[in-house]
């Protein structure tokens, strides 16, 4: 009997192991076609304000700042940078940044915009009344763009029926090995996650990456201070302009997202509060994810019906390395430098992906900018005992 049962719960890890290869077949040729081949875009003018909320110097911050200085436009651009304290680190970098670009013209908002149990949103409450143009486009301060990024944007924001814009990443390890898994698994979970979903109408994404949108589209949805006690901010955006008829596009263009967590309980954390956020705003969307982890399934599989778990294995290890060379070859980036490396660390980072899964079920707290955070439903959230960053 008890084999039996076994024997039933391998045959159904090793299903569910085929089935996530298959589509990590399918997004690796999604992927392909989507983002493999971007358009050439005519420069535009439309006057822009860039809104980018800052909390600390975290590695390759000027790089990444920078890359929002030296963008083909030929228009009116503002950037509003916001931090909330006098001492913060990242002040040092902005007054970097303005000796370097003195052309660009930089704004600087010291302060929050009232009680926010979202430290980022507490910035952008503040900022927002600074921000001189119509179009706003914010962003983390973790993103690098090409030199085309508003080209792309703008183009999106003005297709009909359209409210926001937002933009697929990937990943890039700014220190060390543990961030270089925490890219990778960016490019190799993530990524092919929203551009499979965005192609097949299963996902409707808005990421922290970009959101770009009219500030009238803004001021009816509550501004920046309707989202104060939600922890997946963007997520919540996007929600409310879809709530109002309007889409988010996705444009072909990918930018860069700088992973720098230094330790594996970094990482760790890091990955359990982004998974338990999913968990709270897309709860089936998230259990059904475990479609995207055939290699721990069939790993799983594999004592339990051993002659079909090591098929089933094969074809996940192989399925996965056609996925990870496809995200290599659309983003020019490669977390590890050497295929082969990657190739090796591939069964690490699936593994250390499917326990982040398991562990978002479990999770009631996350830590955030230092701040303990309890999740409430829906993805609400309410300040916690402050901890270190």
């Amino acid at each position: 009997m008890a084999d039996n049962i076994f024997a039933g719960v391998g045959w159904a890890l090793a299903g569910l192991s085929v089935a996530g290869s298959v589509y990590s077949l399918a997004a690796a040729g999604v992927l392909v076609r989507f983002f493999g081949r971007r358009a050439a875009l005519a420069v535009r003018s439309e006057p822009v304000t860039l809104l980018k909320p800052l909390y600390g110097a975290e590695p390759c911050l000027l790089e990444n700042l920078s890359s929002f200085c030296t963008l083909d436009h030929a228009g009116p651009l503002q950037i509003v940078f916001g931090v909330q304290r006098a001492d913060d680190p990242a002040l040092g970098v902005i007054a970097d940044l303005q000796a370097r670009f003195p052309q660009v013209r930089i704004d600087l908002v010291t302060g929050t915009g009232g009680a926010a149990a979202n430290g980022k949103i507490a910035n952008l409450i503040a900022m927002a009344p600074h921000a001189a143009h119509e179009v706003l486009v914010l962003s983390d301060s973790d993103i690098a763009v090409p030199r085309d990024y508003l080209a792309h944007v703008l183009s999106a924001l003005e297709a009909p029926g359209v409210g926001a814009v937002t933009c697929a990443y990937h990943g890039r390890g700014d220190a060390g090995l543990w961030s270089r898994l925490g890219a990778a698994g960016l490019d190799w979970q993530m990524l092919p996650g929203v551009a499979f979903g965005t192609r097949t109408g299963l996902a409707t994404p808005c990421m922290g990456s970009t959101i770009a949108l009219r500030a009238e589209t803004l001021a009816a949805i509550g501004g920046f201070e309707a989202f104060a006690g939600t922890l997946a901010d963007d997520y919540a955006i996007g929600a409310a302009i879809r709530a109002r008829g309007d889409t988010v596009a996705v444009p072909p263009l990918l930018v860069t997202h700088g992973s720098a967590d230094r330790s594996l309980a970094e990482l760790w954390q890091h990955e359990v509060r982004w998974a338990a956020t999913v968990l709270g705003v897309e709860p089936v969307g998230h259990f059904a994810s475990v479609i995207a982890m055939p290699l721990p399934l069939a790993m799983l599989a594999l004592p339990l019906v051993p002659s079909a778990g090591q098929v089933v294995l094969i074809l996940a290890w192989v399925a996965r390395a056609v996925l990870v060379q496809a995200t290599a070859g659309v983003s020019g980036a490669k977390p590890f430098g050497s295929s082969m490396l990657a190739m090796a660390l591939l069964p690490i980072r699936d593994i250390l992906g499917f326990a982040v899964y398991i562990a978002s079920f479990g999770a009631r707290s996350v830590v955030w900018r230092g701040e303990k955070l309890t999740m409430k439903p829906k993805g609400r959230i309410e300040p916690g005992t402050e901890t270190s960053a």
